[in-house]
């Protein structure tokens, strides 16, 4: 393997680099971790600002980076906290609005070049969503270059006045190592997994994300009354954790739903493998990691058809519109009973998986920026692979 030098050939230090995270959720956090991995295997010094917990769940310094403890909150000791981590930064990377929004705030006075990178998009009513507004604009106006993760998030970016917006190329980060004994024998675990939800000999719906009012789950719940007329009943597992999942669980108690609320997950991976469909019933999303992960997987997915999920999975899963529980109720029906439908849509999604950006490219692009606007660093190329 050919060795990556950490002085480029002018003899400068490496670029340093500060990547900022702010509540640290899953896509961004993941995407980060990713893009921490390859920046430092191509040389670069790089900097995780994020709460300790995502330092705990995503290990930033395995990847050889090194982790500052900023908080969530935007109080003058966090920006002072996040301004100290930045001094001697090359390049500032921020990840959502929030963390753009206190990474701009630490580098007013600076000439330190900040990218900013949108994952999705926050909602809001009444003053908070004026609030909102405003930080948007802010960020946009004081990032060097927005990158969204969908063209939705572009077109946001320069309606709010971006000098620079741009599509990002954002990978599926690959799968965490699993334990030797399950992935020697997937079909094992896909049957015991079935086994400890009940779902044996009946059809198993997977859904999973935040459960807050802008995930689409009371319409699920709506859906699922429909399909308790099936036979067999299928079973809906809904992974995940959050504000309304007292409510939820109430409905699912109250009106007898076949629907279990597991909670927070790290085995979303093997129960999607083990699912008959994934469900995306999200208000809005990018590039939803379910939806990703359902493709790869071979599981029929059905989503909403909001944000940029048209466009990442093509003509790879069946569509809906978003709150239509009528919709959802007969997709879903309609596939468990079709399985040359669920066979192409399996097909589909492993054509579609083959567009997809990889997580080298996904580093080249960003690379490719970080040189054009430091103008000082010449691009490394990735190590060979054995």
């Amino acid at each position: 393997m050919t060795p990556v030098s950490s002085h480029s050939p002018h003899g400068q230090s490496p670029l340093r680099t500060v990547q900022v995270l702010g509540g640290g959720n899953a896509d961004s956090s993941a995407h980060v971790r990713s893009l921490a991995a390859g920046l430092v295997a191509r040389g670069l010094r790089v900097t995780v600002c994020a709460p300790v917990e995502a330092e705990h769940v995503y290990d930033f310094t395995g990847t050889g980076a090194a982790h500052v403890h900023v908080p969530r909150s935007s109080d003058p000791g966090a920006v002072a906290a996040l301004r100290a981590a930045c001094r001697d930064a090359d390049l500032v990377h921020a990840h959502g609005l929030h963390a753009s929004f206190r990474a701009s705030l630490a580098l007013s006075g600076r000439r330190t070049p900040l990218v900013v990178t949108w994952h999705s998009r926050a909602y809001a009513d009444g003053a908070r969503a004026h609030l909102l507004r405003l930080l948007e604009r802010r960020v946009a106006k004081a990032a060097t270059v927005v990158l969204g993760t969908c063209s939705d998030l572009v077109d946001r970016a320069r309606r709010t006045g971006a000098r620079d917006a741009r599509l990002a190329a954002v990978a599926l980060p690959g799968p965490r190592p699993r334990v030797a004994a399950e992935a020697d024998d997937p079909d094992r675990q896909r049957a015991k997994l079935r086994a400890e939800l009940g779902a044996t000999e009946r059809p198993l719906l997977l859904a999973a994300g935040s459960l807050d009012r802008h995930g689409g789950h009371q319409t699920l719940l709506d859906a699922a009354r429909v399909w308790r007329g099936l036979d067999p009943v299928p079973l809906v597992v809904l992974a995940g954790e959050g504000p309304l999942r007292p409510a939820l669980q109430r409905r699912v108690e109250d009106e007898r739903l076949p629907v279990r609320l597991v909670g927070r997950r790290d085995d979303v991976a093997e129960l999607l493998a083990a699912a008959d469909l994934a469900l995306l019933t999200s208000r809005w999303e990018s590039r939803s990691v379910l939806a990703q992960e359902a493709l790869h997987a071979r599981v029929p997915l059905v989503a909403t058809a909001v944000g940029g999920v048209p466009d990442l999975v093509g003509d790879a899963a069946d569509l809906v519109p978003y709150g239509d529980a009528a919709a959802l109720a007969d997709t879903v029906v309609r596939l468990l009973g079709d399985p040359e439908r669920r066979e192409l849509l399996a097909e589909r999604g492993v054509r579609q998986t083959a567009t997809w950006p990889t997580e080298d490219q996904t580093v080249t692009q960003v690379l490719s920026i970080y040189d054009e606007l430091t103008q000082v660093w010449p691009l490394v190329q990735p190590p060979e692979r054995r």
